[in-house]
C-alpha cells in the first residue's frame, strides 16, 4: 500500500466485507490506518475479517447484515454509531452476479438484482449520509462494474443495476460536493473472486467447457489476459478515502486491464 496514504484516525464501514473484493478493501482500510466497520450476511466471514482487523492493531466492528432490508440497515447504523461512532469512509461493496436470457428472464431475478446491486447502495448510503453532511466531511465509494459502461449478453438485470450504481454515484457527487463530501465508483472487470467463481461453474455448466477452459474465457476478455486481483481494486478505493483524493468526484475509474476498450 501507498506509505503515503494515512488513514490514522478515520472510520469506515464496508458492506460486502466477508470476501472477495470487500474482504481486500476493509483489509486495505486498515492497513493505512482506518478503523473499519465489516458487514455482510455472513457471521462467520466478518468475524474473520474483523479479527485480521484486530491483530493489524486497529479496531473492527463486525455486524451481519441483509443490506436490501432497509430495517435491518437502519438497526445496523444505529448499532454502528452507538458502539463505533460515525463513519468517515463508506464503501458499498455488497452485490452480486447472475445470467440469464432475456427471453425468459425470471421476474424475480431482475428484482434481486436491482436490490442486491442498486437499492442497497441507495438504503445503505441513506443511512450513513446525513453524518457526514452535518460533519461537513465524508467519502462514499461504490464498488460497480465494466457493467456500469457497456452492455453483456445473459445479464440484462445486473448491467441495468450497475449502470443505476453510476447513475446514483454521479447525482449524489453533485448533490453532496458543497459538503466537502465526495461520491465515486470503482468498476472492476473480472476479478478473481468466490463471485467469479461462481460465473466460471456457470459457464461451464451451460456450455460443455472445463472449468478451466471457463475461467480462460473470462480471462482473455481483458487485453492483460489475465483476472485483476481484489488488492488491485482496494488499492484504489484506499487512495479514494484519501485527503489527497479531495479533487477525485463523481467519477468512475476502471480497474479491469482495458477490457472495456478491447
Amino acid at each position: 500500500m501507498n506509505p503515503s496514504i494515512d488513514l490514522s484516525g478515520k472510520k469506515a464501514l464496508v458492506t460486502g466485507a466477508g470476501r472477495g473484493i470487500g474482504r481486500a478493501i476493509a483489509l486495505a482500510l486498515a492497513e493505512a490506518g482506518a478503523d473499519v466497520v465489516v458487514c455482510a450476511r455472513s457471521s462467520e466471514d466478518i468475524a474473520a475479517v474483523a479479527e485480521a482487523i484486530r491483530k493489524g492493531g486497529r479496531a473492527a466492528l463486525a455486524i451481519p447484515c441483509d443490506v436490501t432490508d432497509p430495517e435491518r440497515v437502519r438497526q445496523m447504523a444505529a448499532k454502528v454509531n452507538d458502539e463505533f461512532g460515525p463513519i468517515d469512509i463508506l464503501v458499498n461493496n455488497a452485490g452480486r452476479g447472475e445470467s440469464h436470457k432475456f427471453l425468459t428472464h425470471p421476474d424475480e431475478l431482475w428484482h434481486e438484482m436491482l436490490a442486491v446491486n442498486l437499492t442497497s447502495v441507495y438504503y445503505v448510503t441513506k443511512a450513513f449520509v446525513a453524518g457526514m453532511v452535518e460533519r461537513r466531511r465524508g467519502r462514499i465509494i461504490n464498488i460497480a462494474s465494466v457493467a456500469s459502461k457497456v452492455g453483456g449478453r445473459y445479464i440484462a438485470a445486473y448491467t441495468a443495476a450497475k449502470h443505476g450504481v453510476l447513475g446514483l454515484t454521479r447525482a449524489l457527487a453533485l448533490e453532496l460536493a458543497g459538503y466537502r463530501i465526495t461520491v465515486n465508483a470503482i468498476c472492476p472487470g473480472f476479478v478473481d473472486t468466490p463471485m467469479t467463481d461462481a460465473s466460471v461453474a456457470n459457464i461451464a455448466s451451460r456450455t460443455g467447457m472445463s472449468e478451466e477452459e471457463a475461467r480462460q474465457t473470462l480471462e482473455k476478455m481483458s487485453p492483460q489476459n489475465r483476472l485483476i486481483k481484489p488488492e488491485e481494486v482496494a488499492a484504489v478505493a484506499v487512495l479514494l478515502a484519501s485527503d489527497i483524493a479531495q479533487g477525485i468526484n463523481g467519477q468512475a475509474i476502471n480497474v479491469d486491464g482495458g477490457m472495456v476498450m478491447f
